[in-house]
């Protein structure tokens, strides 16, 4: 749990600088920022997603957690709750990225394998190594992403600091059941999810799409992997 503070507090700290730094940079050098971790972020995604080794089961466990997240609203409540942190802390003239900015931080820092793989690892053998690793990464895309942004950004160090510790304490008892098959296959749904973030930094699409409501499709190899091996293994 160390490491994901030290994580959230990094995120958290970076974002400050770069609101205090957004003022004197000029929009064009924010928007080639922008853009620039917009393709970062879409090559990270193939490269995470072309791991799979079972292209069926990402494609299930993405439509059917897609499904999931819109029927629980997912994106809806992270935007709610972007809202609230809006009206007491955003500055005035920032009113309309805040949000944005709160939940493409959150969905960036929190999608990421290594923000699985990470609080798996500091969950079940104690090694922060990948944790930390990560805080480096993210302390530099906060930095980018608040001078693009705002002040937003910052907030999704909650975000972090939830997720990959939620995922840290269940790990131990969650860990029998993450065979390799399933970390890799949780993996390759992170990359589809970070090409979705890219397209909508880049604003590829009229309509944005709604990453945060494909969140439980990360989770969704858990059971499938299993089921998986158990039906090839019966015929």
């Amino acid at each position: 749990m160390f490491a994901t503070f030290i994580n959230a507090a990094a995120v958290a700290a970076a974002s400050a600088l770069g609101v205090l730094f957004k003022d004197k940079i000029n929009k064009t050098y924010t928007s080639a920022i922008l853009c620039g971790l917009a393709i970062i972020v879409a090559v990270l995604g193939v490269t995470y997603a072309i791991g799979t080794e079972d292209v069926l089961g990402m494609i299930i466990c993405v439509a059917a957690g897609t499904l999931l997240g819109e029927i629980l609203r997912i994106e809806d409540h992270l935007e709610n709750f972007g809202d609230r942190l809006k009206k007491r802390f955003s500055k005035p003239g920032e009113e309309n990225t805040f949000t944005q900015s709160f939940v493409a931080g959150s969905l960036l820092f929190c999608i990421g394998p290594m923000a699985i793989l990470g609080s798996l690892q500091a969950g079940t053998a104690g090694d922060p190594t990948i944790i930390l690793s990560k805080t480096v990464i993210d302390s530099v895309a906060a930095l980018s992403f608040a001078v693009a942004l705002g002040i937003g950004v910052m907030f999704s160090g909650i975000s972090v600091l939830l997720y990959q510790g939620s995922i840290t304490l269940l790990a131990i008892w969650v860990s029998p059941y993450l065979g390799e098959s399933v970390i890799t296959e949780m993996t390759a749904v992170g990359g589809v999810l970070m090409i979705g973030i890219a397209v909508n930094m880049l604003e590829l699409r009229k309509e944005k799409i709604k990453v945060g409501n494909m969140l439980p499709a990360l989770f969704l190899p858990i059971l499938y992997q299993p089921f998986a091996q158990w039906l090839t293994a019966l015929f």
